[in-house]
């Protein structure tokens, strides 16, 4: 509790900050940019974020079925949402794996199966990601969309390298069995030396068993790699339903036209930059970036009302739906 209690204040305070510098310069017309939006419009940019959330839970529906048939769609659509929560409050979101694993364990799923199923379908979303990236980087170079900026670019490329080593990092994981063994052994034998460990063999046969089992689990979801590629393109779907949002709200707002292909790439290299943000949600790095790339085409205060609405679709919304669904499912239990 002490460490979301730290978390929310971080992510009201970097919020606060974010409100202060959009807003300071002209409010009044901000407001009025944001008000005035075509609610067909900005509807639509609902309605992309919710398709974002459906073809991610598409992805682990399929995950899941290879271990427990039964498993619903609904069930990894509520999930998914509820994941969102925890993605959105902890630094480099990293909470939401360990809610999900355990959540696919109150499925009936086994633990090591579960971490197998949230592993696959972060690598494949990250397989996705970069992939846009890798294309927004090679447009840029081919069309020279952005002027020449040192800071974002460097940003970029640390955004997306380190993307990249955290796909190389999970297939490792994953797939190089000796490595990961050697690694198990090494870190068991400094816990046991830092006496945190007490029964050294004990915990390393556990351990060991684990990783077998969790090897093999990954085998059979990349037994069938039609399904493997199917997810890793229903993915990119999903992250182009989520890029496409800035392209519907900035119509509504009747501004100028912008290539929808443009926006997507724009917005990959948004989501580069947020990747090493280590705030809670990537507060200031990805309204940095936003502003920062989106300038290129939007001038004046209707750029601080349309990241404004883009940052309360493709954030708070999915925060504020994950925190109801739990509420809820307190209130069941």
């Amino acid at each position: 509790m002490k460490k979301r209690l730290i978390s929310i204040l971080l992510i009201i305070l970097f919020t606060g900050l974010v409100l202060y510098f959009s807003l300071k310069d002209d409010y009044r017309l901000v407001i009025d940019t944001i008000f005035n939006i075509d609610k067909i419009w900005l509807l639509m940019g609902f309605i992309l974020f919710l398709s974002y959330m459906f073809f991610k839970s598409m992805v682990m529906w399929i995950m899941a079925k290879y271990f427990k048939n039964s498993f619903r769609f609904r069930n990894s659509l509520r999930l998914n949402l509820e994941t969102n929560f925890f993605h959105a409050i902890t630094p480099f979101a990293s909470g939401g794996q360990p809610y999900e694993i355990y959540s696919l364990r109150k499925y009936g799923i086994k633990l090591v199966d579960s971490t197998n199923i949230s592993i696959e379908c972060f690598i494949t979303y990250q397989i996705s990601l970069v992939s846009l990236g890798l294309i927004a980087i090679i447009s840029n170079r081919l069309f020279n969309l952005y002027p020449a900026n040192s800071l974002l670019a460097k940003l970029v490329t640390i955004g997306f390298i380190m993307n990249l080593l955290v796909i190389v990092g999970l297939f490792v994981l994953t797939f190089a069995t000796r490595l990961s063994n050697i690694l198990l052994n090494l870190i068991i034998k400094i816990l046991s030396k830092l006496k945190i460990i007490k029964d050294k063999e004990k915990t390393l046969t556990r351990f060991s068993n684990y990783l077998t089992e969790f090897h093999s689990g990954a085998k059979i979801l990349l037994s069938d790699k039609k399904k493997f590629i199917g997810c890793i393109i229903i993915q990119f779907i999903s992250l182009i339903s989520l890029y496409l949002i800035p392209f519907v709200l900035i119509i509504g707002a009747n501004m100028t036209y912008v290539n929808p292909l443009v926006v997507i790439v724009t917005s990959a290299y948004v989501m580069l930059i947020g990747a090493f943000v280590p705030i809670p949600g990537g507060t200031g790095g990805l309204e940095y970036g936003f502003i920062a790339f989106f300038s290129n085409f939007i001038i004046g205060s209707g750029l601080n009302a349309i990241m404004l609405v883009w940052r309360f679709i493709t954030y708070y919304f999915g925060m504020i739906l994950g925190a109801i669904l739990l509420s809820f499912k307190r209130r069941k239990k």
